[in-house]
């Protein structure tokens, strides 16, 4: 839908900004602090030590695994905002 062909070949797209794809997304390791309301959590990240909020995935929400707090996970985070996260995966 968003090629790139396509922002190279139409003069008035070429100022837009493309969407944001997966791939796009720093992926952090570290360990759930402790769980807010609303499915919100807390994680402690490796990289620096810093607070990062974070919520489960879609794909974890649908399939039930749960999160408490100790166990090691895998956060996704914008570039743009290095505050907010997905929790996309769940470590031992």
């Amino acid at each position: 839908m968003y090629s790139s062909a396509r922002f190279d070949l139409d003069p008035f797209l070429k100022h837009r900004a493309r969407p944001m794809s997966k791939g796009d997304l720093l992926e952090m390791e570290g360990v759930i602090q402790d769980a807010l309301g609303g499915g919100q959590y807390n994680i402690k990240v490796d990289q620096g030590g810093a607070i990062v909020r974070a919520q489960l995935s879609g794909r974890m929400r649908r399939h039930h695994i749960r999160v408490l707090p100790g166990d090691r996970v895998r956060v996704a985070v914008s570039p743009y905002d290095l505050s907010h996260g997905l929790i996309v995966y769940r470590g031992k």
